[in-house]
């Protein structure tokens, strides 16, 4: 196995190559006096790609890109894209905000195939800090065998989160069972099969599985008699629309990050759970889409071939002949029910996971009582004293920053801030105040706002 070393230090090397990372490395792009490096395991960029369906858009607007958010002029914004592609006027003439996500995974594998910093096929396994050089001793191999070692000041993790699946699933997911109990990370794989079953199950009240469910719909003929049967259960009381008022939406802002960040940690953690609608939910259009379908399938009387179950919980799952029987408990009237199907596609999330790279870092890292990272303002890991160096995360802050976490909108912000953490200096200009609202009771020096009709006190008439 060949061994390389690169002894000259980056200023910064990001481990995982999804959009926040890809955002970092474009907005570094031509930082004065900073070496960047940029990591992953993959051949080549890819973005959820078991959900690329035709007709699927992104749940941001265009706007919300890699770069545009706090740098309009950057050569890698989604625009620049279109232009390179001439695709401008079609874009232009199609009216649209919410662009298709297949377009956006194809702009951001044209930014990441051009820029110089991003490196794939090169799968790190191994992170330490490395006292005699003062910095972190990144290990990353090839497909070919080839490790090679670098060294960095400063470190940024982006490697993404893992699927998650109700426990009962779990046992399913491998073996005779792969394919017909699965992720809906996987469903696109899977998807051709799927559609000639007779009964397929789908458990989550979020975007996904509304895409996966109005897509078995589809493959349904226009009577309803082809394709499965479909069947949509969720623990939500109900199959909700994604908050996206304009008010609503300033939840995704750095002012309601400060705001989080200052509150109790118990009460931050009931927030997160309270706010599932700003992250959870579903496109009123997707909700739309899916009640047209059924409409249709129901001209003339006939029953459509489809069921929605919100308020359920999944308690058991067993094979069961050529299907699987899922035991199952209405929440509300606390009623326990049973139901067989053909195939089971659990779109209930994903997670952020401990990379095993970090082993080596383990008694470094200064963990918070349930094993998460603490993280501060600026993105930055407690470390042990005894590391002067610099470790960053980015989409593993929801219990420290909020719900925007995961959401794109904050994705050029979150990177701007890290790459003026890392530069030492204002690389990248970011807003003091983006919100409208006041999250918290306002300040004393404050003066209250006027109210119409009604003279201030100690006001003369």
């Amino acid at each position: 196995m060949t061994e390389l070393t690169e002894h000259t230090p980056y200023d910064l090397v990001g481990v995982g190559i999804g959009p926040f990372n890809l955002s970092l490395a474009a907005l570094s792009d031509g930082a004065p006096d900073l070496r960047t490096l940029f990591l992953d395991a993959k051949p080549k960029f890819s973005w959820h790609p078991g959900l690329l369906m035709e007709g699927t858009t992104l749940q941001v607007p265009f706007l919300a890109d890699l770069v545009t958010m706090v740098d309009p002029t950057s050569p890698w914004s989604y625009l620049n894209y279109l232009r390179s592609h001439d695709r401008m006027f079609p874009f232009f003439f199609s009216e649209r905000f919410h662009i298709p996500r297949r377009e956006y995974d194809h702009y951001c594998r044209w930014v990441a195939e051009r820029l110089p910093s991003c490196r794939f096929d090169a799968e790190v396994t191994a992170v330490a800090w490395d006292e005699a050089a003062d910095a972190f001793a990144v290990t990353h191999r090839a497909a070919d065998g080839t490790q090679t070692k670098v060294l960095t000041r400063q470190l940024v993790l982006g490697v993404g989160t893992l699927p998650t699946v109700p426990e009962p699933l779990r046992p399913l997911l491998t073996g005779e069972h792969a394919g017909r109990v699965l992720h809906s990370a996987d469903y696109r794989t899977h998807r051709a099969a799927l559609a000639g079953l007779d009964d397929v199950t789908v458990i989550g009240a979020g975007q996904s599985g509304a895409e996966v469910a109005l897509d078995l719909l589809r493959h349904q003929d226009g009577q309803g008699e082809g394709g499965p049967f479909v069947r949509w259960l969720a623990r939500t009381t109900a199959f909700a629309p994604m908050e996206y008022s304009k008010i609503g939406l300033e939840h995704f802002t750095p002012d309601y990050i400060r705001y989080f960040r200052a509150l109790p940690e118990e009460r931050r953690e009931q927030l997160v759970r309270e706010q599932w609608q700003l992250y959870k939910g579903v496109s009123e259009e997707t909700l739309g889409e899916i009640h047209d379908e059924l409409y249709e399938r129901t001209i003339g009387g006939t029953e459509p071939r489809a069921a929605l179950h919100p308020g359920v919980r999944i308690e058991a799952a067993a094979p069961d002949g050529d299907g699987y029987l899922l035991t199952c408990r209405h929440t509300q009237q606390d009623a326990p029910f049973e139901i067989r199907t053909s195939a089971v596609v659990a779109a209930t999330g994903y997670a952020p996971a401990r990379p095993a790279f970090l082993d080596t870092m383990t008694d470094l890292v200064d963990w918070d009582v349930k094993g998460r990272y603490q993280i501060d303002g600026e993105y930055r890991v407690a470390l042990d004293p005894r590391v002067t160096g610099t470790l960053y995360v980015q989409n593993a802050e929801m219990h420290t920053h909020g719900v925007g976490a995961p959401d794109l909108t904050l994705g050029a912000w979150r990177a701007a801030t890290i790459l003026n953490a890392v530069a030492g200096k204002t690389v990248l200009p970011v807003p003091d105040r983006a919100a409208w609202t006041t999250f918290g009771a306002p300040h004393p020096s404050v003066p209250a706002p006027a109210i119409p009709g009604v003279a201030p006190a100690g006001a003369h008439r």
